[in-house]
Parts: structure tokens; C-alpha cells; sequence
């Protein structure tokens, strides 16, 4: 995406992708509070135009879901790429913490995006359409490993199970931050998926 138009203020190199200005603005959120951090808090804060910003995002709480088209997409691909061979339950258990993992150096902005999700009603309102994509996709995967349609009892658990145990070990991973999310997604799946 283009940043034409980017600003250098106070000396400080203006950012140059969507993931840093999400970042910047998380770490405000977080520190200021979300509704008391305007979108000028944060351009000013990443050396950027309010333009820019609007370039990137249509709000600021557009901002926390700058890598989810890739998680999903990840996701949903891992899931289909699954060998014929592996049981469903395996599947979602090996394939969704990987969709979700980033690089170390990302961990505190996964933090705080986890912090943020959980924590603001603002944030929370428009969290409901992402969560639900990620819960139908597992739900589909596993209607077609079972061979029936997405009405099935068994699909429609592991599909709000999937998403249960994925907000489950991102709220757990917020008050034991020392221990490793991609480990804890697993146990959670482990736990709340149902036996096929």
C-alpha cells in the first residue's frame, strides 16, 4: 500500500507499512486507553499524516485487524492442505496455532492486539464478524472430513470450540505472558474440541 504522502516529524523516519502504523497505535491504546487516543495520536506518534493513516485504515480500530486476511487465509489454506489421512481433530489442533503465530520479535504487538481484543467493548463490537470466520471456517473443514453438511452436530461444536479455545489461550496468555501462546493454543484446542 502506498505511503505518499508520509510525513518525517520531529526528526523520526515515517513508517512505511500498515503493520507498523498498527503497532504504534496499539502500544498508545494500550498506554493512553482506546478511546482516549485520537487518530492524530497515533500519526503523530508514527511520523505520519492524518492522511496516511486514512490510507491504511478507515478507523482506528481498523488497526488490530491489520493481519487478519492473512490469518484467516492461512487458516482456511493449512486446513485444506491437511493430508486426507489426518483426523480432523489433529488438523484444526496443529494447523490454527500456526495460522496465528508470528515472530518473536512480534510478541508484544501481539500482546497488545490480545489485551485490546479482550479487554474494550469498542474493539469488541467489531471483533464479532472476524471471530465468526474463523469459527465457520473449522466448522466447513470439519463438515467435510465428516461428510455431512455445516448443520452437523459434531461441525457446529468443533466449530465454536475452535474459536472458544482460541480467545481461551489468548486470554490466558495475557496473565502468564512467559509462556508460549502457540503452545497454550493447542492445549486449549486440546481440551474443547469434541471426541469425533
Amino acid at each position: 500500500m502506498s505511503t505518499t504522502g508520509a510525513t518525517d516529524r520531529g526528526g523520526r523516519p515515517a513508517l512505511t507499512s500498515a503493520h507498523q502504523l498498527a503497532a504504534v497505535a496499539q502500544a498508545l491504546f494500550v498506554e493512553r486507553g482506546f478511546e482516549q487516543t485520537s487518530v492524530d495520536d497515533i500519526a503523530a506518534a508514527a511520523g505520519v499524516s492524518r492522511r496516511t493513516f486514512f490510507r491504511y485504515f478507515s478507523t482506528k480500530a481498523d488497526v488490530l485487524w491489520v493481519e487478519s486476511p492473512t490469518e484467516i487465509a492461512t487458516f482456511r489454506r493449512l486446513l485444506d492442505e491437511a493430508p486426507a489421512t489426518e483426523p480432523w481433530r489433529h488438523a484444526i489442533i496443529r494447523t490454527a496455532p500456526t495460522a496465528l503465530h508470528h515472530p518473536p520479535e512480534e510478541r508484544t504487538w501481539m500482546l497488545h492486539r490480545a489485551q485490546l481484543l479482550l479487554t474494550v467493548p469498542a474493539v469488541q463490537e467489531k471483533a464479532a464478524l472476524r471471530h465468526d470466520e474463523w469459527r465457520r471456517i473449522a466448522t466447513a473443514f470439519v463438515a467435510r472430513r465428516r461428510d455431512t453438511d455445516e448443520g452437523d452436530l459434531v461441525a457446529i461444536a468443533a466449530g465454536h470450540a475452535t474459536l472458544a479455545a482460541t480467545l481461551g489461550a489468548h486470554e490466558y496468555w495475557i496473565a502468564h505472558s512467559d509462556q508460549d501462546l502457540p503452545d497454550l493454543h493447542g492445549r486449549f484446542l486440546d481440551l474443547l474440541l469434541p471426541a469425533d
